[in-house]
Formats: structure tokens, C-alpha cells, sequence
């Protein structure tokens, strides 16, 4: 079956994309880029990593802008969704929802309206289990944001490792964040991961940071030799 990934370019869309790539056959990906950082449905910071992303891994990407309204972007969705079916024959779509049932209920819906298949193979994974399999598949993922306490600046770029990953759950159980940032609490970028031919390196970025809110705006990026 070929299937197309709504992939946003960070941890979840494409350790969803590596589960599937083990089973199915991955055509292309997907990517909304709205106009509104506020957006309802798609993930914001560093969007515009994804072609690099694609690139890195082989795959054509299919991309639609969206104003980001709510609503508004499940019909810029639908017709993503149409130009993957047209230009590469998908049969399904992956996401990597884990528990946003606002998220995937609203997918399903338009896959179903048109004749698709919709897989979530993370939905309610179990979080710490997750978290290990993404690290030692052999991504390397960064913190791409934050919008909770207790993250500090410290945390923008730095790497999702085990370290972190502790530090994570430490935070977890004291400050009642979800482990995976499945509840917003931060974001990621995704820069190597085990189907990429080339891994990403980061040249130049910026950060800005205030009240335990922040991103990491990457300027310029370059794929490297593995």
C-alpha cells in the first residue's frame, strides 16, 4: 500500500513515518504551512526545515499553504490530500498523533470522505517506552521550542537525549507536563533519523526566549554526509 505522512518535521510525524516504512511503502510526504503560527491543526516552528527533511530522506514532498483559520484548514488538508493522491497514488495516510483526538478525528474524517486509509501507530503508545525507541532507532532530535514551565532557554537546540529525556520525566511527575510535549509544552525538529540518506546540520540559528516561552529559529541549514 502506498502511503503519504502529514509530516510537520518534528519527532512524532516521522518516527510515524520510519513505523511505516517497516511495513508499507512510503510515496511522499505531506506538509501544511500556515500562514497563522497560531494554527488549530499543524505544527509552526521551523516548517520550512521540511523540503530539507525530504530531501534527506529521498522522498517527494507534497506542500499546501493554509491560512491557518480554523475549519479553514481542514479543506487546505483536503486538498493536500488530493494532489498526494493524484501525484503519487497514496492508498492511505500516516499522522503522528499520539493523543490529540481534536487532531486525528478531524483527519480521519476528510480520509474517509476521501476513499483513504488513516493509521496513527503511535496513538497511546506508552510515552517512556516511546521515547527510548525514538533514541535508539538513531534519531537525532532537538528542542525546537518551548511554551511551559519549567524550560528555560538552555533548552532551545538542545538534543533529545538521555539526558534530557530523564530530566523530562523529572519534569513530568513535578510539573504535570506530558513527557512526549504531546500537550504543547515543546516542540522538535527532527535531524537525522534512520531512513535519512544525509543527516542535517544547522549552521546558524536564533533564539528568542521569554517567560518560560521560546523557539529556535533555524536561518540556514545544510545536509551533510552520514
Amino acid at each position: 500500500m502506498k502511503l503519504g505522512v502529514l509530516c510537520s518535521g518534528g519527532k512524532d510525524s516521522l518516527y510515524a513515518c520510519f513505523l511505516a516504512m517497516q511495513k508499507e511503502e512510503v510515496a511522499c510526504l505531506i506538509t501544511l504551512f500556515p500562514e497563522n503560527p497560531e494554527s488549530y491543526m499543524f505544527h509552526t516552528p521551523n516548517l520550512h526545515m521540511v523540503p530539507l527533511q525530504a530531501e534527506a530522506a529521498g522522498l517527494p514532498l507534497v506542500s499546501v499553504r493554509t491560512e491557518g483559520i480554523e475549519e479553514k484548514e481542514l479543506s487546505d488538508l483536503t486538498r493536500a490530500l488530493e494532489s498526494a493522491v493524484n501525484d503519487h497514488e497514496i492508498e492511505g495516510v500516516v499522522t503522528g498523533a499520539l493523543m490529540s483526538v481534536y487532531q486525528s478525528s478531524r483527519i480521519q474524517r476528510i480520509c474517509h470522505a476521501l476513499g483513504l486509509w488513516c493509521f496513527n501507530p503511535l496513538w497511546y503508545t506508552d510515552p517512556a517506552r516511546y521515547m527510548e525507541n525514538l533514541r535508539v532507532s538513531g534519531f537525532r532530535v532537538v528542542i525546537s521550542g518551548v511554551f511551559s514551565e519549567p524550560f528555560d532557554e538552555s533548552w532551545l537546540g538542545r538534543e533529545l537525549d538521555g539526558d534530557a529525556t530523564m530530566l523530562l520525566s523529572e519534569y513530568a511527575q513535578h510539573y504535570g507536563i506530558t513527557l512526549t510535549g504531546e500537550g504543547g509544552e515543546y516542540e522538535t525538529l527532527v535531524l537525522d533519523a534512520p531512513f535519512f540518506r544525509k543527516k542535517i546540520a544547522i549552521q546558524e540559528s536564533e533564539k528568542k526566549y521569554c517567560n518560560f516561552r521560546g523557539v529556535l529559529n533555524v536561518k540556514r541549514a545544510s545536509l551533510e554526509e552520514k
